[in-house]
């Protein structure tokens, strides 16, 4: 979700500090939830949503990349494969 935030942050030019006020939140609170290290509250999701003027579910990924993603660590975490 923060690559999808920081993505749909800058094609609006604007930076961290200058977003999360216009969303009326902590710029270091937003600035995690951008580095993936923050969970977001559903009422932040909201405030973000609405300071980028989107609706709340084009904040999230499409399903295939969350696929794809969970593919891939999963091939990570069993290491390779052995023939």
């Amino acid at each position: 979700m923060g690559q999808r935030l920081r993505a749909l942050r800058e094609a609006r030019g604007l930076s961290q500090e200058n977003f999360a006020l216009e969303a009326g939140i902590a710029r270091s609170y937003y600035g995690a939830i951008e580095r993936g290290l923050r969970n977001v509250a559903a009422l932040n999701l909201i405030r973000i949503a609405a300071a980028l003027g989107v609706e709340v579910g084009e904040l999230f990924p499409e399903m295939t990349t969350l696929q794809n993603d969970r593919k891939r660590r999963s091939r990570q975490e069993s290491g390779p494969s052995r023939s």
